[in-house]
């Protein structure tokens, strides 16, 4: 890793990314002055990757995104923290503008710092349907913290932000379509289980109404048939992940009445 005088970490949660690590890696090298990689169990290259770069590898068994992330935040030594997934990276033109914030002299400079994500899905880029994306993924040590519920985590700080005006950070979002269907399956299952954990069960009419809802917002609101097929594509699958959670809501209360009382039908 190149020596750099940037008071930053950059920390990275991974399983088996060796698809993805090189670029996510390669793309904040030179601002870097410490990479922590928080690994759960890779059995391919991922740690060789890791190590070439002079990543800082902790091994930790998944404990779910949100435990994760702040694992991997914990583990940082720098003032700043700029916190990505081992499938996004940073284009020259934020890589540049992080530079001059972070190394610019004065009074009034904010706690974190949102970046705008742009999606690659399918071959093309997304400029609707899930663009702009603004996310904190910067901030100082002490003050940001990743919270809200799996699988759908996201960094807070505590105190002042502002928007980063110049470049995104990319996000390579599903190897096809199949991927797609399948990571949202998991995510909906997952969203499922943190639902029924903090006491917010299956309801009829999130059940029925939530789905079209969200395909309304995304392919008319977001203008995600700007995007063309891919836009409808995204509009669809992402009225099913909700369709999805609730259905695995709906039957976790059918499994648990059919425990309470096995012989009643259902």
């Amino acid at each position: 890793m190149h020596q750099v005088s940037l008071p930053l970490s950059v920390a990275v949660v991974t399983l088996n990314e060796e698809r993805n690590l090189p670029r996510c890696l390669e793309s904040v090298k030179d601002i870097a002055a410490e990479i922590v990689i928080v690994d759960s169990g890779s059995t391919d290259r991922t740690l060789e990757i890791a190590d070439a770069y002079g990543a800082k590898v902790v091994h930790n068994p998944w404990p779910g995104f949100l435990a994760q992330k702040n694992i991997a935040h914990d583990h940082c030594t720098q003032e700043w923290v700029l916190a990505l997934d081992a499938d996004e990276w940073l284009t020259l033109e934020l890589a540049q503008e992080i530079k001059s914030r972070l190394t610019a002299d004065g009074p009034g400079k904010p706690d974190g710092y949102w970046l705008n994500r742009r999606n690659l899905y399918l071959g093309d880029w997304i400029w609707h349907a899930w663009y702009p994306e603004w996310r904190i993924r910067l901030a100082r040590r002490e003050k940001g913290r990743w919270t809200g519920r799996d699988p759908h985590a996201f960094m807070e700080v505590d105190g002042a932000s502002e928007r980063m005006r110049e470049g995104d950070f990319l996000h390579d979002s599903y190897r096809d379509l199949a991927h797609h269907l399948s990571v949202t399956i998991s995510y909906a299952k997952v969203g499922a289980q943190a639902y029924e954990e903090q006491g917010k069960g299956f309801r009829w009419h999130k059940f029925l109404f939530s789905p079209m809802a969200r395909f309304f917002k995304t392919l008319i609101l977001k203008q995600a048939w700007r995007d063309g097929w891919r836009g409808v594509l995204i509009s669809y699958t992402s009225a099913f992940s909700v369709f999805a959670k609730y259905a695995f809501l709906l039957e976790g209360r059918f499994k648990r009445a059919r425990e309470r009382q096995p012989n009643k039908r259902l």
